[in-house]
Parts: structure tokens; C-alpha cells; sequence
């Protein structure tokens, strides 16, 4: 019989590429995760992993049974899933990752929606950049996670995940008309690695030249900041600019950020689940979401 957990080290394997990587992601040691894995290769009763040196890959048995390991470990997300159904009213601890501006905006009207129509739920949120939404999700370090998708960056969920739009908002321009009006200024962005970071960045190649970018900053208040200091541009989205500092210009720009929650798949109905997603929508209904213009001091809604 194969051991779903075994299973799970063995995907991790699979997205991750080595053992160090596995063994951090689900907090044991490499030597843990490593005997794990030749454990699992004795009840598979075929070799699943090739050793060279330090490097571990997976042969054509190991990447075999990866595939289907996803089917089974969301059949048993499925199962607990319904197991909570049948319990009734959702309880307990719900762990909840969301992006600095959603956690900012989103959350606060979310939770408050969460603990009047379900007391019993315990949510904990922390804070995630949604690059390291998939790994948090399948590790079990959390349930549900707001994510954000820009145009020019690829989603950041995999196979394992499934997603639900929320809302989509549109990014907005500090200083300068269009993006290659700015081509000869300093740029402010976040810090590379974050999927903000990656969408300026293509977007200025979209617009033809590479960006000088002068500070890497992630709080978008603080970018705000700067760009009112004289220090640079930056592309913002709407819900981090609904109150810019006076003498900021914002222009609105025909690229948007797409917020969704996403969970392992499988897993969506999971009482709590569900209930976190309805806060979410609800929430949404009181966001400034229709069209706006900003200017730079305040914003105003256009009905």
C-alpha cells in the first residue's frame, strides 16, 4: 500500500528539485525526507528516484507515479472535504494567506463577515507573496490564500491548486502619461523575486527599453511616498492608491491585477472553504471597484 504521505514528499520532489528544498518546505530534516522517499520506493517495489552524487531525479517510474499521486491526494481532499460537510457548521482553525494590499483592504470587512456568519471558525491570516502561495497551500501551511495574476507574468498557481476570481483592478502610473514616456526616469518596484517586481519590469519591455530601477520598495504606500519625493515612477494598482499623497499624477493604464482565491484542489468543498470564499465576495461588494479617477489626493467614483 503507498503511503499518501510519502506521496506528497515525492511531488514535492517533483516541483522542487531537490531534497534540501522538500525537507525546508515541509519541516523535517533532508535525511528524513530522503529515507521517506527510499521507503516509498520499496513499496512501490520499483526504483522511483536516480542518485548521482548529490543530485536526485526522478526516473520514468518516479515522474509515473507523480501523475497519478495528484489524483489520489485530491480524492482525499475530496474525502475530507466531505467529511467536514457532513459535521455540519464549519469550526475551528482557518488559515488564511493573502498579499500585503489585499490583507490591507480586503481582509479586515472579510473577517468581520466571517465571525458574524460563522463564530465557530478561528481565522488566522499571514501575510504571503503569492509566489509562495502553491508551496504554503500544499504543505498545509495554510487553507485558502488570496493570489494575484498581472498581465505579463504567468499565473503562479500549478496543477495542484484551484483557483476562483474575485475581482480585477486596473494599474495605474505614477508621473507620466504611458509607460514609455517613463523609459528616461528612475523606477521604484518590489523587490525581485514578487510578481509585482515582474510586471513592471515586462511591462517596461513591452514598452521597448529596460528599466533603471533606482529603490526596491514592496509597501505600495511607501512606493506612493517616494514617487511624491521626486524618486521615481512606479505602477500601482488601484486598491494600493485610493488615497495617493497630493502632487502624485496617476494615470490609468491599460494593464490590470486579477485577485483570486486559491486551494488545494479538491479541497474547495470544504465547509470552511466555502464560507472563506463568500466573505470574500461579500467583502468585494463594499470595495471601490467601479471606474475612478485618480488625483493624486484623492479618489473619486464615476458611476
Amino acid at each position: 500500500m503507498l503511503d499518501p504521505r510519502k506521496l506528497r514528499l515525492l511531488r514535492e520532489l517533483a516541483r522542487r528539485g531537490t531534497i534540501a528544498a522538500v525537507a525546508e518546505a515541509v519541516t523535517f530534516t533532508p535525511s528524513a525526507v530522503s529515507q521517506q522517499l527510499s521507503a516509498l520506493e520499496r513499496e512501490a517495489g520499483v526504483p522511483l528516484l536516480e542518485r548521482t552524487g548529490r543530485t536526485v531525479t526522478l526516473t520514468p517510474a518516479g515522474h509515473l507515479l507523480v501523475e497519478h499521486a495528484q489524483a489520489v491526494l485530491e480524492q482525499l481532499e475530496r474525502a475530507s472535504a466531505a467529511l467536514a460537510a457532513v459535521r455540519g457548521e464549519p469550526s475551528g482553525p482557518l488559515r488564511i494567506g493573502a498579499f500585503p494590499t489585499a490583507a490591507r483592504v480586503l481582509m479586515p470587512p472579510a473577517l468581520a463577515e466571517l465571525a458574524r456568519a460563522h463564530p465557530a471558525l478561528e481565522p488566522m491570516v499571514a501575510e504571503i507573496d503569492p509566489a509562495d502561495v502553491s508551496g504554503a497551500l500544499r504543505a498545509g501551511e495554510l487553507d485558502v490564500a488570496l493570489v494575484h495574476e498581472y498581465d505579463f507574468v504567468p499565473p503562479v498557481t500549478d496543477a495542484s491548486l484551484a483557483t476562483e476570481p474575485l475581482f480585477g483592478e486596473p494599474m495605474y502610473l505614477t508621473g507620466r502619461a504611458t509607460v514609455a514616456d517613463a523609459r528616461d526616469d528612475p523606477w521604484i518596484m518590489n523587490k525581485p523575486g514578487t510578481l509585482c517586481h515582474a510586471m513592471a519590469v515586462r511591462a517596461c519591455q513591452a514598452a521597448g527599453f529596460e528599466p533603471r530601477v533606482r529603490h526596491h520598495v514592496d509597501d505600495f504606500d511607501t512606493v506612493l511616498a517616494f514617487a511624491a519625493a521626486g524618486q521615481g515612477v512606479a505602477l500601482v494598482p488601484r486598491l494600493a492608491a485610493l488615497s495617493p499623497p497630493s502632487g502624485v499624477p496617476l494615470t490609468e493604464l491599460p494593464l490590470s491585477r486579477r485577485t483570486l482565491a486559491a486551494f488545494r484542489r479538491g479541497y474547495g468543498g470544504h465547509p470552511a472553504i466555502r464560507a472563506a470564499v463568500a466573505a470574500f465576495h461579500t467583502a468585494i461588494t463594499h470595495l471601490p471597484l467601479s471606474r475612478t479617477r485618480l488625483t493624486g489626493a484623492s479618489l473619486d467614483l464615476l458611476e
